[in-house]
Parts: C-alpha cells; sequence; structure tokens
C-alpha cells in the first residue's frame, strides 16, 4: 500500500533529536517523521524530558496533528503523563493532541517476555 511507518524508542528518539539539534538538522529530521502515515513511539516515559525536548516532541505532535497516526507504548499508566512532562503549558499542549482522537487498549497481566522466557526453560 506504500504507507510510511516510523518505530522509535523514545531513548532514541531523544538522542536522534539531540543529536539533529547539535548539527541543525532538527527541521529536516521533524519534516521527514511528519510525512509518515504512522509512528511507534515506544516506552513512552521511561526517560525524563528536558525543556527543549519538551517543545521538540509537542512540534513533532503538532505538525503530525489529524494528519497522521501514533501508537504510544507506555509502561507509564496514562494518568501519569502529565506529571511525566511535568511543565502544565506543555504538558497541556502535548496531551490535548494525543488524547482528542484516541483509541485506548490497556493490558493486564503478565510481561509477554516473562511468558516467553517461561516457555523457552520448559523446552530447554
Amino acid at each position: 500500500m506504500g504507507l510510511k511507518v516510523g518505530y522509535f524508542s523514545m531513548t532514541k528518539l531523544l538522542q536522534r533529536f539531540n543529536m539533529a539539534k547539535a548539527d541543525n538538522s532538527i527541521s529536516k529530521e521533524l519534516a521527514r517523521i511528519e510525512k509518515m502515515h504512522l509512528i511507534i513511539l515506544d516506552d513512552w516515559g521511561l526517560q525524563p524530558l528536558d525543556n527543549p525536548m519538551k517543545i521538540t516532541l509537542l512540534q513533532m505532535i503538532e505538525d503530525r496533528h489529524g494528519r497522521a497516526s501514533t501508537i504510544i507504548t507506555s509502561q507509564l499508566p496514562v494518568a501519569q503523563w502529565f506529571d511525566y512532562i511535568a511543565e502544565p503549558t506543555l504538558a497541556d499542549a502535548i496531551l490535548d493532541r494525543l488524547m482528542q482522537h484516541v483509541h485506548r487498549i490497556e493490558l493486564k497481566g503478565e510481561s509477554m517476555r516473562k511468558k516467553q522466557k517461561a516457555v523457552t526453560n520448559q523446552v530447554s
């Protein structure tokens, strides 16, 4: 179908943004991400965000808002995302855009990695 999809671990995405800022290519990086039909942001909330990174994330989300899809995976409960962003104005802006047209799936139960390890150990 020719759909462009990007998968990003949040830690690596933040490193990528920092490098792009350092070499003055952040606009190109954000434009590249904006063109993707779907992005997957994995492990949201594991790494603290400084204010410049919060602004960059807001810009990325704003550029895609209403035009492209985003999947976020997180161990952090959604109720704690506002506190994770820790800057009320930016948290409001980011979460307002993310939560407007959302399908939320909360998984319960044991980690699939733990289950897979248990099966692997039984086979061995």
